[in-house]
């Protein structure tokens, strides 16, 4: 993708986060990308110097490429997971404004490209993903797969059958993307309370009652746990494919559960995006252990979204926050991971109204949390968090390059 693509997609109005901020200034078709540097404020922990971070969870748009922006110098991000990067209908359309976006930040934002569900799952159908999985990835440089909630809660298949997250009729996906060499963001089921009742005495009402679709109950959805056990199965039927289950191994309220999976299947990692509020509440010896233990397979993320006039910090509730809300919500993961305070907020407090222990993570394991494992993980500079030139795929049938 040259820079005149860039252009003439500026010019047809394609790229119009330009045209359409309302605080931030105007800009030239291509001004110079400031890079990014550590925070400097007053450190959590004294002599704890936070490194410049990898945020592995965010929804990123062109259309808030200037929000982007800002928020990467403000919190001190070199680089962003975008995995809202689209799929291959339309042509690919999407993706060629998601490789847009990762040009003009200077490769600072990595797309991980989307499944288009349409016709899942009739013969063709896996084919034909998994050849746009491919080309994303070869002609677009797109660095992981996103699967979103969709799958095991409203995905269905020609006869109207909802399709299980384990089903065999996507092993195309899950085989192209260990061939590919590139790994699987997964969202499977949602937090455990969406499926109690919504009501009053549901620890999640303030949220659901802003958003009553996300409830789960009595909708004839698999039960959360059923949903869990099918992602298991996914995984470890697929040891050449790393998943990374987010949003804490997709089970934040029970950590047991996610140590055994992780003790159990290698080839999952986990992040820790808008699920502190919930792992946070258990006592933070148990938390800390956990993380000294899984040190080299748990990545920062937040779920932040971002766009020309819309902001998502976790999750929303009644009111859209604004900018000056995005570096307290950071400084609230901060807060948690490197401090040693008691009842403190959690950084999503819509989540619930409740407090959270602090962990004080020894210096080398926030360092492999904020940006070593993702260094690893996306091969990217280590000094400058930009992603390496991809190394050629696997054919299709071989064992990928680790």
């Amino acid at each position: 993708m040259s820079r005149l693509l860039l252009a003439l997609l500026v010019a047809f109005g394609l790229a119009t986060g330009c045209t359409r901020p309302t605080a931030e200034p105007s800009a030239p078709t291509e001004p110079a990308v400031a890079t990014p540097q550590p925070r400097k404020t007053a450190t959590v922990r004294p002599g704890y110097q936070r490194p410049l971070l990898v945020d592995v969870h965010g929804h990123v748009s062109i259309y808030g490429v200037w929000r982007i922006e800002r928020i990467l110098a403000d919190v001190g991000i070199g680089a962003i997971i975008n995995l809202s990067g689209g799929s291959g209908r339309g042509d690919g359309r999407a993706w060629i404004l998601s490789r847009v976006l990762a040009e003009r930040l200077d490769g600072r934002v990595l797309n991980f490209v989307n499944v288009d569900w349409q016709g899942c799952c009739d013969p063709a159908w896996g084919a034909r993903e998994a050849a746009r999985i491919r080309r994303a990835v070869e002609e677009f440089d797109f660095r992981g797969l996103k699967i979103s909630k969709a799958l095991g809660l409203g995905v269905r298949d020609s006869e109207g059958t909802l399709v299980a997250v384990d089903d065999p009729r996507i092993d195309p996906l899950w085989r192209a993307a260990g061939e590919l060499g590139i790994p699987v963001a997964i969202h499977i089921a949602d937090p455990k309370a969406f499926w109690l009742p919504p009501t009053a005495d549901n620890e999640r009402y303030a949220e659901l009652s802003v958003h009553p679709s996300w409830s789960w109950y009595d909708r004839g959805v698999p039960a959360w746990g059923a949903m869990l056990d099918a992602g298991e199965r996914l995984f470890a039927r697929h040891p050449k494919t790393t998943f990374i289950a987010v949003h804490f191994g997709n089970a934040a309220e029970e950590p047991a559960r996610v140590e055994k999976m992780l003790q159990r299947l290698p080839n999952v990692w986990i992040d820790i995006s808008a699920r502190v509020g919930e792992f946070g509440r258990h006592p933070p010896a148990t938390i800390r252990a956990f993380f000294e233990r899984f040190s080299d397979r748990i990545l920062f993320g937040t779920d932040i979204g971002i766009g020309d006039d819309y902001l998502m910090l976790g999750s929303n509730g009644a009111e859209i926050p604004e900018m000056k809300d995005v570096v307290p919500f950071y400084d609230a993961h901060f807060r948690y991971l490197e401090g040693d305070q008691r009842q403190i907020d959690h950084p999503s407090p819509i989540q619930g109204n409740w407090k959270v222990d602090a962990i004080a993570l020894p210096d080398a394991i926030l360092d492999k949390v904020y940006r070593g494992n993702a260094v690893r993980l996306f091969d990217l500079d280590p000094e400058t968090l930009k992603p390496r030139p991809r190394r050629p795929a696997s054919p299709p049938g071989a064992t990928p390059t680790p």
